[in-house]
């Protein structure tokens, strides 16, 4: 295999890596929704809201941050500094920068947001039919 081919399987793995993490930022987001077509994907959903609140109120960065730069590096492109979330995110909403308080409002509010979703799943599908 030539050294273009390798580098374009590594940058082709660094954007299936980028994919998939906005994909589960995104089902962070609206993967509520899911639960009200089907109540199973909340056994998913939870564990996604609070791995993603956590990232954010500990300042974490995700570990597909990390595996995405090392492709991107190996792919011959250069990497970038702190998550996906500051690096992708941030300069469409803020594009100044995010200051480190907003990331701990960014936490705060996926669990409020998931919370209020909750709620009205609940409320329309009935909190005892939620859990089988």
């Amino acid at each position: 295999m030539s050294r273009g081919a390798v580098g374009r399987l590594y940058r082709v793995g660094a954007d299936l890596v980028l994919l998939s993490h906005f994909g589960f930022v995104a089902f962070a987001v609206l993967g509520g929704l899911a639960v009200a077509a089907n109540r199973m994907w909340i056994w998913v959903h939870l564990p996604v809201v609070a791995w993603s609140a956590v990232v954010n109120l500990a300042g974490w960065i995700c570990p597909s941050t990390p595996l995405e730069n090392f492709l991107r590096r190996r792919a011959g492109s250069a990497g970038y500094e702190g998550g996906f979330v500051r690096h992708y995110i941030d300069p469409l909403v803020y594009p100044r920068g995010m200051p480190r308080r907003l990331e701990r409002v960014a936490g705060v509010s996926i669990l409020l947001w998931n919370t209020l979703v909750y709620g009205v799943v609940w409320a329309w599908i009935g909190l005892a039919g939620l859990f089988p």
